[in-house]
């Protein structure tokens, strides 16, 4: 199951460290009780709509790596052979709360999104691959006039990670929850008082382009912006948007050195950058190159990949989420020392990631994923905890 950020509801280092064989979480902060197969996801609709609310639990089963859909009670269903073209998957929608109500349903050991959708069901297909996600960037997509959202989510036997997401686009507002073990319960994703039309009111006022990120239906409803990355692809945002940016860091460094210290718990793991041409060149401690970098473009920045490409290793991976990070929020030339993680510092250029400004500005507590890399220095929307007891999905109101 394909996803925009590659370590769904995983933080980067936790990823990473499941990729090789050892989960870096939960060892230490788990209960002493085996995280059950499944467990319970309270799901309340606080949304003030009116229209029926459609929920869905996609995802990859852990324990076979098989795709499918989970039923309310957890129960697991595998995808069917798809086709091509894609043809319809099967109808794996869950009837969510009325208004003011709440609705507990069970969540397996999964590896996915939990999507919801306001007034019709969502339209999944297959293909010969898997499923295909909704692609709201592109005009056909048949849930391009859908009001919908989705969080991501691993549960597995270290424990849940849950986190609200707008990497993809900003849209039809929720907030995660989990009660930990304890009983206590953290939160996150809860927008501001007004926050909602806040988000979009920004983009509408940004000049240079960022007002075509936003998407409304033919009867004026608002339905999402999307993001700066898809904003690029599909030409709603210049393509140049980021160059200013890039070019002062990179006239910044051709002269001077940029120092990278990628993991928090290793302060003397350090790396050092300088542009020579269109290369940013790094080295280690002992002064060999270790890894380099083409100069970036927007797609490359807001996405967090092409070139700036971070695969799962130690090196050219935690210094390529260094530079996303340190480029989208525009603190490369404030701070030669990376990963700056002083949210004060962050989106004050002219030229920044005006997006990710808007939807951290309207957060309640200031969290959220709103690129790939929004986990450098702990600015995510997540919640985890090692012995979860009950999972929360609260719907807020769209103002």
């Amino acid at each position: 199951m394909p996803h925009r950020h590659a370590r769904t509801a995983l933080p980067y280092a936790a990823a990473a460290a499941l990729v090789g064989g050892l989960l870096a979480f939960g060892a230490t902060d788990r209960a002493d009780a085996a995280v059950p197969d499944t467990i319970p996801l309270k799901i309340t609709n606080n949304s003030g709509r009116s229209d029926a609310v459609y929920i869905y639990d996609l995802g990859t089963q852990l324990s076979s790596g098989r795709q499918g859909w989970a039923d309310a009670g957890g129960g697991f269903h595998a995808w069917p052979a798809g086709g091509n073209p894609p043809t319809p998957a099967p109808d794996a929608a869950i009837t969510g709360p009325a208004p003011g109500q709440s609705k507990t349903i069970r969540i397996p050991k999964f590896s996915g999104r939990i999507y919801f959708s306001y007034g019709q069901k969502l339209d999944f297909r297959l293909t010969t691959g898997g499923l295909v996600q909704p692609a709201v960037q592109n005009p056909s997509d048949p849930n391009r006039n859908i009001l919908f959202n989705w969080s991501e989510y691993t549960l597995n036997d270290s424990g849940l990670w849950l986190n609200s997401t707008q990497v993809d686009m900003f849209s039809a507002p929720y907030a995660v929850g989990v009660q930990r073990a304890d009983g206590g319960v953290s939160t996150t994703g809860h927008l501001r008082s007004g926050g909602y039309n806040a988000v979009f009111s920004a983009l509408r006022g940004q000049p240079g382009g960022w007002s075509g990120l936003v998407q409304t239906r033919s009867d004026g409803t608002v339905l999402r912006a999307l993001s700066p990355l898809y904003g690029v692809e599909t030409g709603a945002l210049p393509a140049s948007v980021m160059d200013d940016y890039v070019n002062r860091v990179w006239q910044k460094y051709s002269t001077s050195t940029l120092t990278v210290t990628p993991f928090a718990d290793q302060p003397n793991t350090k790396y050092y950058g300088r542009v020579s041409g269109n290369a940013m060149n790094f080295t280690n401690s002992s002064g060999a190159v270790v890894t380099s970098f083409q100069k970036p473009d927007a797609a490359s920045i807001f996405g967090c990949h092409k070139l700036l490409d971070a695969p799962n290793d130690n090196v050219r991976g935690p210094i390529s989420r260094t530079l996303c990070a340190g480029f989208n929020r525009s603190t490369l030339l404030s701070n030669p020392s990376q990963p700056d993680t002083s949210a004060a510092n962050f989106y004050k250029d002219g030229v920044t990631n005006h997006y990710a400004r808007a939807v951290h500005a309207q957060m309640a507590d200031g969290k959220a994923y709103a690129f790939a890399f929004d986990d450098v220095g702990n600015q995510e929307s997540l919640v985890h905890d090692g012995g979860p007891q009950q999972a929360y999905l609260t719907l807020d109101p769209l103002s």
